[in-house]
């Protein structure tokens, strides 16, 4: 049986919530996302795993995530595996690569993965994203507004402030 470690971690921002295998983060769940939310998550997407507390991959995604939190870090390194179908992985893999402190639209990454009509399948993949900040999906924005967000439109907001994008 395969394990899945579990971390919760307090901040100035809220409580953040990872879980990771031996080798990648597989999950982050964003201040304001219940502890039952995650954890029906995990039942969910790892219900063959065994949960553990701790793990190395959540030990240091919690320092990129408190140095990104801090204005220390910009850009994430840590090793992570998106579980979604080819389509949404695709678009994920886009939006990972959108810098800190830079916007796209939903229609700029449909144009992107390669199908410019996909504006709103480009939504519904930021919205099923497991990994908020590692892929940072409130980078994505609509054409005429903020767009949605998952973790509220004020975290969103916050975190776009945060990395110097004042237009929202």
């Amino acid at each position: 049986m395969n394990t899945l470690f579990i971390n919760s971690f307090g901040s100035k921002w809220g409580t953040f919530r990872t879980a990771a295998t031996n080798k990648y983060l597989v999950m982050v769940m964003m201040p304001g996302d219940s502890k039952g939310s995650f954890d029906d998550r995990i039942a969910e997407r790892f219900s063959d795993y065994q949960l553990m507390n701790g793990g190395l991959i959540n030990k240091q995604a919690e320092k990129e995530i408190r140095a990104y939190l801090d204005g220390k870090r910009k850009k994430f390194t840590i090793k992570f595996d998106i579980k979604a179908a080819p389509f949404h992985k695709k678009v994920l893999k886009y939006v990972a690569r959108i810098p800190f402190g830079v916007t796209k639209t939903y229609g700029d990454i449909a144009a992107g993965v390669g199908n410019p009509r996909a504006s709103r399948a480009v939504g519904t993949a930021n919205a099923r994203n497991d990994l908020p900040l590692i892929i940072p999906c409130h980078r994505v924005v609509g054409c005429h507004s903020i767009g949605g967000y998952g973790g509220g439109l004020l975290l969103k907001r916050k975190l776009l402030m945060h990395e110097g994008v004042v237009k929202y």
